[in-house]
């Protein structure tokens, strides 16, 4: 699906470190010689990067979950279209903070019954899952409590509570359960740099 590219996504509850982790994997192939992209959803396009800020700002009851697969949709395909597909087509390693897996949590299960037209659009209008997907696991009270400390203008989703972030924990344990052969899960419940090289042993491995 990827053409001449790898694509690999990261994704965790809010306060994981997964960020922190795509971050350490795109400098460690770099390191290595190898052509990488880091980027994220929502966002990685001008366009996209505009969405963002309408979805991850605000008030919790801001937008209806309905109203919100729609604008991540719209910027995944912007994303898709501008940053993800040339760097494949180039033969970069393209790393992704939060990709489809996000939304069909956060949108999908967690705030209504809306998976099966998470899917459906997904199937219409993105078409396209990455090669691998880290999912770095840990407790939901901590990873709150890390997301939190943060204290940034973009903690809509934390502030829907602990309550939020256990639902989102075990459903992307459950996808993962799901596609076996597209996730690998890493425990995020350690030190960075432990986890770290964890996450470039699996990565250089499927290279």
């Amino acid at each position: 699906m990827s053409g001449q590219g790898l694509f690999l996504s990261f994704e965790g509850i809010d306060g994981s470190g997964k960020s922190t982790q795509a971050r350490l994997l795109d400098q460690a192939l770099q390191d290595r010689g190898i052509a990488t992209l880091l980027t994220r959803e929502p966002g990685g396009s001008p366009g996209a990067e505009e969405i963002r800020a309408l979805v991850l700002q605000g008030d919790p009851d801001r937008w209806s979950a309905e109203t919100e697969l729609l604008l991540f949709t719209a910027a995944r395909r912007d994303h898709l279209e501008r940053t993800i597909q040339p760097a494949l087509a180039a033969g970069k390693v393209v790393i992704c903070d939060r990709f489809a897996d996000s939304t069909r949590m956060y949108q999908g299960t967690s705030r209504g019954d809306l998976r099966a037209k998470v899917d459906a659009l997904h199937d219409l209008m993105i078409g396209v899952e990455p090669d691998m997907t880290l999912l770095i696991d840990m407790p939901a009270d901590m990873a709150l409590s890390r997301a939190k400390a943060r204290a940034t203008d973009e903690e809509r989703f934390e502030d829907f509570g602990v309550g939020l972030q256990q639902q989102m924990r075990d459903g992307f344990l459950q996808l993962a359960q799901d596609a076996p052969e597209r996730f690998r899960v890493i425990d995020g419940n350690r030190t960075s740099d432990v986890v770290a090289r964890d996450v470039l042993d699996v990565v250089l491995s499927a290279l």
